[in-house]
């Protein structure tokens, strides 16, 4: 298993929780900005926090997993964005 392959599935998942906290400062005082942010948040620090699970390298090396996790990774930086 690749650092490199470990250490950018650790960059995206602290890009989810940084825009989702950058989201959650500028949207202050909208409603539903606190479940918005946490949309994006949960699934960046889950994202991280699996980084440093033995059984994580196994999975995370097949190409579905890399597919999935791009995928998913920029509908939620859209979604961050757009929202």
């Amino acid at each position: 298993m690749s650092k490199n392959l470990i250490n950018n599935y650790r960059m995206g998942g602290y890009l989810l929780i940084a825009i989702g906290l950058i989201n959650l400062r500028y949207q202050t005082g909208m409603s539903g900005v606190v479940g918005n942010s946490l949309i994006v948040i949960i699934p960046g620090a889950l994202l991280l926090l699996s980084t440093w699970l033995s059984g994580f390298a196994q999975v995370s090396n097949a190409r579905a997993t890399k597919l999935f996790t791009l995928v998913v990774g920029l509908a939620l930086v859209a979604f961050a964005i757009l929202n």
